[in-house]
């Protein structure tokens, strides 16, 4: 693939299904919060790799907020997507949904943003396609993720002094 064609988010995002399990859970019957993290890492980085066609690696986890607890039984849909890229990096944004298997209600559990980095066959950053947001929701996330690529670089400029 050329690497300076754009792609679309729609074109590298990834929808992935679980049933949290009783091994998963704490004593509460409530999901461990490190399965849930290894489950947004696992498809970020797919979304990453189908972005780019390229290995990645996690650079970092921006933010991960837990907003409601997904109970043993219930089935986790993660859905990930390309928010921004930069260089060599990109931004992924996920959402983890709970859902009650017998009525499909599903709410909001849990949202995520991690960087991967984009590295050649010698394990070097590499420069990454350009993304092209369409919908206005794509548009409305990769507008939100330059302004948190901003803060991060303006946070490690500030905390080098």
């Amino acid at each position: 693939m050329n690497q300076s064609e754009a792609k679309t988010p729609s074109q590298s995002a990834v929808e992935s299904r679980y049933i949290l399990m009783p091994h998963q859970a704490n004593q509460y019957g409530t999901a461990f919060g490190g399965v849930i993290v290894a489950w947004i890492d696992m498809v970020a980085a797919m979304a990453a790799q189908r972005h780019c066609a390229l290995e990645v690696v996690t650079a970092s986890i921006d933010s991960l907020h837990f907003k409601e607890p997904v109970y043993v039984g219930e089935h986790v849909i993660l859905k990930a997507c390309v928010n921004y890229v930069g260089r060599t990096s990109m931004e992924i944004g996920v959402r983890v949904l709970r859902e009650d298997p017998k009525s499909r209600k599903q709410s909001l559990a849990t949202t995520a943003h991690l960087t991967f980095v984009a590295l050649d066959e010698n394990k070097k950053p590499t420069v990454v396609p350009p993304i092209q947001p369409e919908t206005e929701e794509e548009k409305r996330r990769h507008e939100n993720a330059k302004l948190r690529t901003q803060a991060r670089k303006e946070l490690r400029e500030k905390m080098k002094r």
